[in-house]
């Protein structure tokens, strides 16, 4: 009895309390245990990277066993994989669904919008994409990303060149072009957040449609979702 009550006095004292009880681990279904672990582990790797991130931190922040971890994705690799090609997916599906307008410069605008969108309102998952890739995945590394998203927008490039009798040939450096100055101007802007992202766009937009020598002064989007 003495020995419990100065446990407690010395519990007391540490600001804790003895014999607490540990958290209650919550139970799920194998789909619901695997979407709770890759979402702590995406906020982990865009917060510490990849190797700032342990599978031992990934399991405590989820409350369980390191063992988890393992059993759903196999390792540190395995759910990093899995977490960039659903975040390469995300982005690429963005980007071809929002090319519907029927003027290229509309389509430009919706382009730009829609990858300033993505590193807007998921910038956890552009964080983690823009950062080397230190595992192979199924898409690859930002670059290849990048072109994969050019050669959608290259085909739409060389739809209108030929339409005004350029070049055909020239699509894919345009494309890329394109493509990387908007990903370039992404990161910076997820650091800076200003301006707001309609005015990124018509500026972006002013550039490459407009170039140096023809600038509008207080460019404007032409489109609006």
């Amino acid at each position: 009895m003495a020995g419990r009550r100065r446990a407690k006095r010395d519990a007391a004292a540490a600001g804790t309390q003895p014999d607490a009880p540990a958290a209650a681990r919550v139970r799920m279904t194998g789909t619901e245990r695997r979407q709770q672990l890759l979402n702590v582990a995406r906020a982990l790797f865009a917060e510490k990277g990849y190797d700032g991130t342990s599978v031992e931190e990934i399991a405590r922040r989820a409350n369980v066993s390191k063992p988890v971890v393992y059993e759903h994705f196999g390792g540190k690799e395995g759910v990093y994989a899995v977490v960039v090609d659903r975040e390469a997916r995300a982005i690429l599906d963005r980007m071809v669904s929002s090319l519907h307008a029927d003027h290229p410069r509309a389509m430009l605008e919706q382009a730009a919008n829609a990858l300033l969108g993505y590193v807007d309102e998921s910038h956890e998952g552009f964080r983690i994409l823009v950062r080397d890739s230190p595992v192979a995945s199924s898409t690859g590394t930002f670059s290849t990303l990048l072109n994969d998203i050019a050669s959608q927008v290259e085909d739409i490039f060389g739809e209108e060149f030929s339409a005004r009798g350029y070049d055909g040939k020239l699509a894919p450096l345009y494309a890329q072009a394109l493509v990387g100055m908007v990903a370039l101007t992404g990161q910076w802007w997820l650091d800076a957040h200003k301006p707001k992202r309609d005015e990124v766009v018509a500026h972006l937009v002013n550039l490459a449609w407009n170039g140096l020598s023809n600038l509008e002064h207080k460019p404007k989007l032409r489109v609006t979702d």
